[in-house]
């Protein structure tokens, strides 16, 4: 969701009185911090990109976030509420599709999740703090949970569709969550590479060639 430009009438800070800072939208302002760092990554965005893109002043900055690494934080919350939120609507869904299907058509809504124009490519999450220092270990801690976080609700709806005879009795769901959450997380770089909509759309075809058939068991069941 792309964030609306801040707009100040002229006058407005005489208004609020000599001296005090203009008011800003929170949210307006994080949602373009959370567009600067999926676009950049935590490192590559500096405090001076932030402060300019938010629209806001330092001391508005730390009055309001706190510091770089709080704001991060909401960031992440921000794009798995605003940007993300179609992975956990297709998953939550109750419809009458089948989990294949529902599987199906999450990897082909990531492929045009991926490659929108009003937004950076690919997932701020999928790779974001994979490598980082020490410092930053809490980064990759929050990263890797929500990569977490994401495959566990995709084991969900496998296990749903295994009580509903979807899936063979015998089916490793956890291994298959991990699998098809690799492939989501391979799409996710392949368009920050510049992968086009229609090879991540044939990626997404490929993989689902990898469903387990009838009465074949993938590996220990979970």
């Amino acid at each position: 969701m792309a964030p609306k430009k801040i707009d100040a009438t002229p006058g407005e800070s005489a208004r609020r009185g000599r001296g005090r800072p203009p008011a800003f939208d929170r949210q307006q302002a994080l949602c373009a911090a959370m567009r600067l760092f999926w676009d950049r990554g935590y490192d590559g965005t500096s405090f001076d990109d932030l402060i300019s893109t938010m629209g806001i002043s330092a001391s508005s900055f730390y009055n309001a976030f706190g510091s770089k690494e709080a704001l991060y934080h909401e960031a992440i919350e921000a794009y798995i509420t605003v940007a993300g939120v179609w992975y956990f609507t297709i998953l939550d869904a109750d419809t009458d599709a089948d989990t294949r299907a529902t599987v199906a058509h999450l990897l082909t809504t990531a492929a045009t999740e991926f490659t929108r124009d009003d937004l950076p490519a690919g997932c701020m999450i999928a790779s974001a703090a994979t490598q980082c220092p020490p410092a930053q270990a809490r980064l990759r801690d929050l990263l890797a949970t929500q990569r977490t976080r994401s495959e566990a609700a995709l084991a969900a709806r496998l296990r749903r569709g295994r009580e509903a005879g979807d899936l063979p009795a015998g089916t490793d769901i956890d291994a298959l969550a991990a699998f098809y959450s690799s492939v989501l997380g391979g799409m996710a770089v392949h368009a920050r590479d510049g992968a086009s909509r229609e090879r991540l759309r044939e990626i997404a075809r490929i993989a689902m060639h990898a469903w387990p058939a009838p009465g074949v068991r993938t590996g220990r069941s979970a």
